[in-house]
């Protein structure tokens, strides 16, 4: 998610909110948390003139606190009253905005579960390589990415998917994600939650593509070459495709590192051919 200069202010003062808020509350609770923040964010999703409301900063701060306790009140828990209160009383670059910030918020609550859960690394791994298992299913990928089919649809058939199969955190992200797209494509939303995961362990993942599988040494290995490249801690997510022939490819940020034998041979083509 992008925003603009007061919005990101807004969310940085909120986040320290709902953090204090769940400091004092049970591991568990930050799940149900996360999952109300994201039904409110859904809700001033579906409804424009309430959004626009909550997040008009002409207005007196309390008075659209004093209208969302109203809405809200008995709908969901006092913890995320605090926090919907904390967010519509902040000022917010546009009304859009204050629904990209809820929705952020939620998801930070339901990672920092998983992390006090010691479940971190796991919700993050989920989370890639169910966007890499979607990706290599072109049809699968289009039904749920599809605007126009009924959202309860495409939930069922997720839901089938990843039944049993994930952490609860990891199916709370990936059903809000089916449910609510918002205009994301499902493989960018999974690769942008597992950064957001990755984050908030506080380092960068780096995407390596690999001909054969690799050992625990070598992860080892090239997780330290690249830390000493960047400076900073690296998670690995990393997928085999043989096509590459040997040797590996590496994507951290923007930045793509071509070690493979197919990369090579494309850039002796180009040489060639120039």
């Amino acid at each position: 998610m992008t925003f603009q200069a007061a919005s990101r202010e807004a969310l940085a003062a909120v986040e320290l909110k709902l953090l204090d808020v769940i400091e004092g509350t049970a591991a568990a609770a930050a799940g149900p948390l996360g999952e109300e923040l994201f039904a409110v964010a859904g809700l001033l999703d579906r409804e424009i003139g309430l959004r626009r409301t909550l997040a008009d900063s002409s207005t007196d701060p309390a008075a659209r606190e004093r209208l969302a306790n109203s809405l809200l009140d008995g709908k969901v828990g006092a913890d995320t009253l605090q926090v919907v209160a904390a967010a519509v009383s902040a000022r917010w670059s546009s009304p859009r905005e204050l629904v990209d910030g809820i929705e952020a918020l939620a998801i930070t609550a339901l990672l920092v579960r998983a992390e006090r859960d010691g479940r971190l690394d796991a919700v993050e791994d989920e989370l890639f390589r169910l966007g890499r298992i979607i990706a290599d299913q072109n049809e699968l990928e289009q039904v749920l990415s599809d605007r126009t089919a009924p959202a309860e649809g495409k939930l069922s058939l997720i839901t089938a998917l990843i039944d049993g199969k994930v952490d609860p955190t990891t199916a709370t992200l990936v059903a809000n994600l089916v449910g609510q797209p918002r205009g994301r494509g499902i493989v960018n939303g999974l690769e942008s939650l597992a950064g957001e995961a990755a984050k908030r362990r506080e380092r960068s993942v780096a995407h390596v593509v690999s001909a054969g599988p690799l050992s625990a040494a070598q992860q080892e290995r090239l997780s330290a070459s690249l830390q000493r490249i960047y400076g900073r801690q690296i998670g690995l997510h990393i997928e085999v495709d043989e096509s590459l022939g040997g040797g590996l490819v590496v994507k951290v940020g923007d930045e793509v590192i071509d070690g493979s034998t197919a990369g090579r041979l494309d850039a002796l083509r180009r040489r060639f051919a120039s």
